[in-house]
């Protein structure tokens, strides 16, 4: 049986197995004690038959032999199972019943029961050993009936078998039900909800398992929430440094006169400006990858989503196309992972698009969220590398590599499924984004 097995599949199989086995057991030996039962009692129906018959034999064998010795006396036989024969001292049959065949007789006049190959006989005597009367019966006739006994003990497990094999596997359903809930609540777990799981009706075997995933769900929490201390309180810290830092470094550059020196601050602050965005970025993909990107209530997405276009807006005029088919969009995707997802997606597609080409934003009523914006097709095995770390298509334009991987790890963490086009949809080239801001509830990430 497959070590992955269903549970209530692997209980039904092996206990009907088991109740099966039993019972045939059970059958196999009633049906032994039944056949010594059966064959004492046949044994006793021969006796007293033989002893019934023979006084009332003696008496007309006598006379018949007396009167008439041309033949052998034979009388009408009222059981159909039962044959014999009446004989004297030296073996000489003096009387036999009428379907009686002499030669399944033995010839010893032996008193008490004896086997041949085909029949069962009993031999008794009277008159002081002078008249012998042997009395046989078929064993096809014993074998028959301990037959008909067999089946009837067996017959019932053909019909209770697969009785048995619902009613058990009902049994464990109902008594497992707890366990599915169990299971369900473990399911809806994630990085946004984890938790205790409820145990209170769970089956005691099961509760030892319970205990162990709430301690684990609060060791995650932990977790977690030191990740998301550790990111906001290091986010404060290294933009204060760097922003002190670049401050500093411009009023430098505005107050010298040597533009040698001037050359070489410029290329400090760019420097500084460069290591304080990548600072950014990694500050975004460390919170996407620490979790939370699920949040306990729904929000409207729409306005935040108006709001990141208009600041890009203001940078790149005339540049990003929204388009909005409703005023509401709730979604429990968290406010702050939408704003760092739709960011880095806009920022993405005006860095690496054509210059002054259009840059398509489009958040649908289903909750799909497209972004497409017009460059050089991206090659298949380039598209399938863009969402690792620092990993960037065949372009000249400045970044990172991180913008898609922080897309990628909110995406992961809020079970959404993240979809990169190149060329985009319905046309020759361009690349296209597409998701959809509704979660799955289940998530697990």
């Amino acid at each position: 049986m497959s070590t992955n097995a269903s549970l209530k599949k692997s209980l039904s199989i092996g206990l009907t197995l088991g109740v099966s086995l039993l019972w045939l057991f059970g059958a196999i030996t009633s049906g032994l004690v039944v056949q010594k039962e059966m064959n004492e009692s046949f044994d006793k129906a021969l006796k007293k038959s033989a002893q019934h018959i023979l006084p009332l034999v003696i008496t007309d064998s006598f006379k018949q032999q007396n009167n008439d010795r041309l033949g052998i006396p034979t009388l009408e036989n009222d059981d159909e199972y039962l044959s014999y024969v009446v004989k004297d001292q030296q073996g000489n049959v003096l009387l036999r019943s009428k379907d009686a065949n002499p030669q399944i007789f033995g010839e010893d006049l032996k008193i008490g029961f004896s086997n041949t190959s085909t029949h069962r006989i009993y031999t008794t005597s009277a008159l002081e050993h002078r008249v012998y009367i042997e009395v046989a019966e078929p064993l096809e006739h014993r074998e028959e009936d301990l037959m008909e006994a067999a089946i009837a003990l067996l017959l019932p497990l053909l019909f209770l078998a697969p009785i048995s094999l619902l009613g058990i596997w009902w049994i464990i359903r109902l008594s497992l039900r707890k366990v599915v809930i169990f299971q369900h609540a473990i399911e809806e777990r994630g990085a946004g909800n984890l938790s205790p799981v409820e145990m209170e009706k769970l089956p005691k075997e099961f509760k030892p398992i319970a205990v162990a995933v709430n301690r684990l769900l609060e060791r995650l929490r932990r977790t977690l929430e030191a990740e998301r201390s550790f990111t906001a309180n290091s986010a404060h810290e290294l933009r204060t440094p760097l922003a002190t830092a670049l401050a500093k470094v411009q009023r430098i550059k505005s107050v010298t006169q040597d533009e040698q020196l001037k050359l070489q601050i410029t290329d400090v602050e760019s420097s500084l400006k460069s290591l304080s965005k990548q600072s950014e970025k990694l500050l975004e993909l460390a919170k996407a990858e620490g979790g939370g990107a699920i949040s306990q209530q729904p929000h409207n997405l729409v306005p935040i989503l108006k709001m990141i276009v208009g600041d890009f807006t203001r940078q790149s005029p005339e540049r990003i196309k929204l388009i909005l088919q409703t005023s509401d969009i709730n979604s429990l995707l968290d406010p702050d992972a939408f704003a760092i997802l739709a960011r880095n997606l806009i920022e993405n597609a005006l860095k690496h698009g054509r210059a002054n080409s259009p840059v398509e934003v489009s958040l649908l009523e289903d909750g799909t969220l497209r972004v497409v914006n017009e460059c050089d097709p991206v090659a298949p095995q380039d598209l399938a590398l863009l969402r690792n770390w620092f990993v960037r298509a065949n372009t000249t334009a400045s970044g990172s590599g991180l913008g898609l991987a922080i897309v990628d790890a909110i995406t992961s963490g809020a079970g959404i499924a993240l979809q990169l086009r190149s060329p985009a949809m319905g046309k020759q080239d361009g690349f296209e984004v597409e998701l959809n801001v509704n979660p799955r509830t289940g998530s697990s990430d």
